[in-house]
């Protein structure tokens, strides 16, 4: 009886070792559940990469196949000029009219009669540069103001790229500054506050009718110029932005931001602007100021401290002075001068607000 009690209990505790070795029917379903959530999670992973990857690809397929080709040849924004014989026109011995450190100006006469400027850059080695410049060339022949030189044309050449503009036979305001200054041209103040509304309202078109806004970032007297009626027009908008090493204006023009750290806003075409109309008022150059003494080392500083103490008059070109209510205008417009050449852009007034303070000065 004994014997065979002991025999059962070795028949239990065998079978419940062998059910102890078995793992329970619990971690058999979370080892199977996790086991086809890592499989899910695996497949959305790749899915999305795949997907992604996919869209760059196709991304990439669409940009190359939609980028701006270089174009050779003749590329003509106006129904007057024929781009069949535009290029052979400059093959010609044209007039020069100009040169600096941005270009070469030249007058050259179409098949059809048509004289026309021309401005020649030199060449750019970037494809990439090549392309950014096309299309800052096609977005400049949409501008349409009349105090814009409107871009008709341009060619692309082994040696860079002319530009074709209207030509304007009177030259530019750095042109028609010196002639007052050598041959005793007449410059009433009424023309040189002509000179500066149109100005200011070629910037205000810019600045606030353009989408998106534009700056031009190279404003002085040689990129204004001047028809017949000495009514201005803006020349080279945007190029130096795009244009690698384009010479922009002399510093005497250029706002301290773009000295000190480069940065340009439409404010700094403003501190230009400002440059520029001290050049009407005085006569003089802003580059003549540099180390002069007692000038503070700049016409606004030298402006600012004739305004502060009650001597304005004495910076007003001699030649322009005459009836007390034009010289009480002059005086005005001084201090709108001073107070574009802030040194803070913030300090600066808006091209809108330049377009009503000059405005309320005379009627235009």
């Amino acid at each position: 009886m004994v014997v065979l009690f002991i025999l059962y209990l070795n028949t239990i505790s065998a079978q419940c070792s062998s059910r102890l070795s078995q793992p329970p029917l619990q971690f058999h379903v979370k080892n199977e559940v996790l086991r086809v959530s890592l499989s899910i999670l695996f497949g959305i992973i790749t899915g999305l990469v795949s997907a992604f990857l996919f869209a760059l690809l196709v991304r990439c397929f669409i940009k190359y196949i939609n980028r701006t080709p270089i174009l050779k040849g003749p590329v003509v924004f106006s129904l007057r000029i024929p781009s069949k014989t535009l290029k052979s026109a400059f093959s010609d011995e044209p007039q020069l009219l100009g040169s600096g450190p941005s270009g070469k100006y030249y007058k050259a006469v179409l098949d059809n009669g048509l004289a026309v400027a021309v401005k020649r850059l030199e060449l750019f080695e970037s494809k990439a540069t090549n392309r950014k410049i096309q299309q800052e060339l096609k977005a400049l022949s949409c501008l349409r103001h009349r105090n814009l030189m409107s871009l008709r044309a341009y060619v692309r050449e082994s040696r860079g790229y002319s530009l074709v503009y209207d030509y304007v036979p009177t030259g530019s305001l750095e042109d028609v500054t010196r002639r007052a200054r050598e041959s005793g041209l007449q410059l009433k103040w009424e023309i040189r506050l002509r000179i500066a509304v149109g100005i200011v309202r070629g910037l205000h078109y810019l600045h606030f009718t353009c989408d998106p806004k534009r700056m031009h970032y190279n404003l002085k007297p040689s990129n204004v110029i001047l028809d017949a009626e000495f009514k201005p027009r803006l020349a080279d908008c945007g190029l130096a932005a795009v244009i690698p090493n384009f010479y922009r204006a002399a510093s005497g023009y250029n706002a301290p931001e773009c000295i000190q750290n480069c940065r340009y806003t439409d404010k700094s075409d403003v501190f230009s602007f400002g440059a520029i109309l001290g050049v009407l008022l005085t006569g003089r150059d802003p580059l003549e100021f540099f180390g002069e003494a007692g000038s503070g080392g700049s016409m606004g500083q030298w402006l600012r401290h004739l305004q502060q103490v009650g001597e304005a008059r004495e910076a007003l070109d001699k030649s322009i002075l005459g009836e007390e209510m034009e010289e009480g205008e002059m005086l005005m417009a001084v201090r709108i001068a001073v107070v574009c050449l802030s040194d803070m852009p913030a300090d600066r007034p808006s091209s809108d607000e330049l377009v009503s303070m000059l405005t309320q000065l005379n009627s235009f």
